[in-house]
């Protein structure tokens, strides 16, 4: 895990191209704190299997790391459409003698994040952890493993090989689809900023299972919010949506600021994007409105984060253009329901998304449809974009594509009707 220790002044820079005709303007702010970003090792490649999605908007899925494209499905990762068990192990360390109760750090992580996934996966996705009950001994000082960030590779392999070796006398790693390895907070060699999802280059064969990732949790007592379902995002394949700046200073929610997980845990609307619930299965073809031709087209979008009712179907909740061979414009509307309970704004929300670039490199970049005003500065993660989303009867065209979103109408069970207008072609 990546965490920037101190918050910073941020002074906005260059105002974005495009403009929106809307009656207001949002108040601005002057200033926002930083916050912490997540990290994940490098991509282990696997055969593709069953094409998830049929859609002339369904970009194909490429090399890069956590590809967003989702013509197939990358077998050496699970794909949680149904019922995943997973072991939460709790590593104690010759140097410290643990001060928090393991049934403790289980429920700074659970039921919590189990009902992040039911919620943005409308049900069809249950983790079910298995915390064990006692402390796993580590053969070696915590000091010795030199935690870290930025690990030394050889180190963190010794620190994996003895954690999944001292506890499988006591687990039976053949029952599990994700492994938790959640090191003793209060040990002195502990770096809260080296959490993230180790993924192997070489599986370890254990009880029969090849284990090929595993998360390693040194998060503090209490640990930040969400920041266990960031990293479970990455177990299924997702990518990091913020941008790292090379000197480590600067704003690092510049790409997709409070609008899903993957970007910050502690984002406002933290609810998944719909490509990505789209690529893991929980929407399909059915959901998403893929807009082509030159003549605009009405889509009434349901709240991605809205449940539908007993019985009710999904209804369609994105809409896409197809700018390139590799990229889309989505669109989709955000309410404060579920997992967004705490946003800023509500509206009507418009992103890029590109196949080919990797986690951490910007495959999905909202579009702020307000570039001259901010919101929410004294709670939002990156307020320039807090207020991105169009209200009703305002009217965007989106820089560099010629696609032009004109939220019409919020009807009165929650939807909201969108025309959009391709660009048109000479």
């Amino acid at each position: 895990m990546s965490r920037i220790p101190d918050p910073e002044v941020h002074v906005r820079g260059q105002q974005p191209p495009g403009g929106v005709d809307r009656s207001r303007l949002r108040a601005g702010a002057a200033a926002l704190t930083s916050f912490a970003a997540l990290a994940a090792t490098g991509l282990v490649a696997g055969p593709a299997v069953g094409a998830p999605a049929g859609s002339p908007c369904a970009l194909p899925r490429t090399a890069a790391h956590h590809s967003l494209g989702l013509d197939t499905w990358n077998r050496s990762y699970p794909r949680p459409d149904h019922t995943l068990d997973a072991v939460m192990i709790f590593l104690s360390f010759p140097d410290s003698e643990p001060l928090t109760d393991p049934a403790e750090l289980a429920a700074d992580h659970f039921p919590a994040t189990s009902e992040y996934f039911t919620r943005a996966s409308y049900g069809r996705f249950l983790l079910r952890p298995h915390p064990q009950r006692v402390w796993t001994p580590m053969p070696k000082e915590s000091s010795a493993y030199d935690i870290r960030r930025d690990w030394d590779a050889g180190q963190r392999a010794a620190y994996l090989r003895d954690a999944i070796g001292a506890a499988d006398a006591s687990v039976d790693f053949s029952r599990y689809d994700i492994v938790y390895l959640v090191a003793d907070p209060d040990a002195p060699g502990v770096d809260s900023d080296a959490t993230k999802v180790v993924n192997l280059e070489k599986p370890m064969e254990v009880d029969g299972t090849e284990i090929k990732r595993v998360v390693t949790v040194f998060e503090r007592h209490p640990p930040d919010r969400n920041v266990l379902a960031h990293e479970t995002g990455h177990v299924f394949d997702l990518p990091d949506l913020y941008h790292r700046p090379a000197d480590g200073k600067g704003d690092w929610d510049t790409h997709v600021g409070d609008w899903d997980v993957m970007g910050s845990q502690f984002g406002l609307s933290p609810d998944l994007f719909g490509w990505h619930k789209w690529k893991l299965g929980w929407l399909s073809s059915a959901q998403i409105a893929c807009v082509q031709g030159t003549g605009p087209r009405m889509v009434s979008l349901e709240p991605t984060d809205t449940q539908p009712a007993p019985g009710a179907s999904l209804g369609t909740r994105l809409a896409v253009v197809r700018t390139g061979p590799d990229s889309v414009l989505a669109v989709e509307a955000r309410g404060s329901a579920g997992n967004n309970a705490e946003t800023c704004t509500e509206g009507v929300l418009v992103y890029r998304v590109r196949g080919s670039a990797a986690s951490g490199d910007g495959p999905v970049e909202v579009v702020d449809a307000h570039p001259r005003t901010e919101a929410c500065w004294e709670r939002s993660v990156y307020p320039p974009l807090a207020d991105a989303p169009l209200e009703e009867g305002e009217t965007f065209t989106v820089p560099g594509t010629g696609v032009r979103v004109e939220v019409t109408e919020r009807t009165g069970t929650g939807a909201w009707t969108v025309r959009i207008t391709p660009p048109a072609v000479d």
